[in-house]
């Protein structure tokens, strides 16, 4: 999925053992963020107004509910726009066990996504579509992106830089498992990056989302995507779903 080159922090409010952490509360230097945001968006975001995010087109969100004691699914049910930050994400970091419920990029605050990129459920997003070449010096076919937000180009930069590596690699990446779908995020009521075609998964005999395998309610993390790949994709500004 593509992502911005947003530095995002944990906002927990711990709770006594055996009492569930609560989330919501804004990291100190939103201020900082929240400009970062604009800037990553200039052609849909126009300013801050106080707690409000303007868009060019006057529409104004909420930056913050003024809620600060949401529960995990509650943040990822009905995020306000200062949520998106409340992890982040560990560019060209080694991969490891995440600590439970660290799943960056997965809250979205959903009426922003649906401005920029169309709301799949009104077949809006259609008519951004476009098809690239994926691999084609390994045979890999076409595949359907986005071209809001330069998606499409960034994905092309990463399929030249993924045919140049050693054949070995082509194992993971010549028949992907899909991009556009317009469908939820696995345990959720939220659209996922693939509702908005903004997000593409490799192949799926060689991944492994943390949700497949759960180990007394928590994810177990196992991988056997090489880092190259990875890095391959950070590059160009997409974030990787195994951290």
């Amino acid at each position: 999925m593509l992502g911005s080159a947003l530095g995002v922090a944990i906002f927990v409010l711990l709770r006594p053992s055996g009492i569930e952490e609560l989330y919501g509360k804004p990291p100190p230097d939103i201020d900082a963020r929240i400009e970062v945001l604009i800037k990553s968006y200039p052609e849909w975001i126009n300013k801050r107004d106080g707690n409000s995010l303007v868009l060019k087109d006057g529409t104004q969100f909420s930056i913050s509910d003024g809620r600060e004691d949401k529960t995990f699914d509650e943040l990822l049910e009905h995020p306000d726009i200062d949520d998106m930050f409340y992890f982040a994400y560990p560019a060209e970091s080694e991969p490891k066990q995440a600590p439970k419920n660290f799943d960056p990029g997965r809250v979205r605050f959903q009426p922003l996504f649906d401005t920029m990129y169309g709301d799949c459920t009104r077949n809006e997003v259609t008519k951004n579509l476009r098809t690239i070449a994926w691999l084609p010096r390994h045979a890999g076919g076409r595949v359907p992106i986005t071209t809001v937000n330069e998606v499409d180009k960034h994905l092309e930069k990463v399929s030249r830089e993924l045919d140049e590596l050693d054949t070995s690699f082509v194992k993971y990446l010549n028949r992907i498992s899909g991009t556009y779908n317009c469908r939820a995020i696995a345990g959720s009521n939220v659209r996922s990056m693939h509702s908005y075609a903004a997000a593409i998964d490799i192949k799926s005999k060689h991944s492994n989302y943390r949700r497949w395998t759960l180990t007394k309610d928590e994810p177990k993390w196992q991988n056997q995507i090489p880092i190259e790949i990875v890095r391959i994709f950070e590059k160009h500004g997409f974030i990787w779903g195994g951290y």
